[in-house]
């Protein structure tokens, strides 16, 4: 059984960052409410600061729009992210404060709770048929960045718009793959859940 769910921009909820420093766009995250075992967002960053303290959580960032930004985190060297789709890792209850580099950014965040899930960010074109594989305990993310996306293998197959967001969930392994085309840009997260 695969459930599919398409989100639209409406859907989502704006809120301030944990810390006061800037806003936050959650597109998604399980459960609904309260704690989350894991959590897709689209950041604005218009300035420079820290970002918020997530104690067991493991997060990841992808640059989807502006002039790029340096991120400081603990004592580590600086890491810049200057091209689109650029990405990087880190550990949530590390300090981390973000540096600017050519004006204010869009950034695609995820973040997971560590030990329950795990996740694997990418950003493809659709070029051809994308292809995503059942596989037990295993969700996707499907932002389309720019462009389009039809799921082209069911009858109530949704087609996303850019800015919109298609959840597919697998409740088991096997069987034909979910089908996608279109047009565009895709950032995909494939979320497993761990326990």
């Amino acid at each position: 059984m695969t459930t599919l769910r398409l989100l639209h921009a409406h859907d989502y909820r704006r809120m301030a960052w944990k810390n006061g420093g800037g806003i936050t766009t959650e597109i998604a995250r399980s459960p609904g409410d309260g704690d989350f075992d894991w959590r897709v967002s689209i950041a604005e960053i218009a300035q420079d600061g820290d970002f918020s303290i997530f104690p067991d959580v493991d997060r990841e960032l992808m640059l989807l729009d502006g002039g790029g930004v340096e991120l400081l985190i603990g004592s580590d060297a600086a890491v810049p992210l200057t091209q689109r789709y650029q990405k990087h890792a880190f550990p949530g209850e590390a300090p981390v404060s973000c540096r600017l580099l050519d004006g204010p950014t869009r950034d695609f965040n995820v973040m997971v709770r560590r030990g329950r899930q795990a996740a694997e960010l990418l950003a493809r074109p659709i070029v051809g048929a994308q292809l995503l594989f059942p596989a037990a305990d295993t969700s996707w993310v499907v932002h389309v960045a720019q462009g389009h996306a039809v799921v082209s293998n069911r009858a109530d197959g949704p087609r996303a718009e850019a800015g919109e967001t298609l959840l597919v969930e697998f409740e088991q392994s096997g069987g034909a793959p979910l089908v996608l085309n279109g047009a565009g840009e895709l950032v995909l997260v494939k979320l497993t859940r761990l326990a």
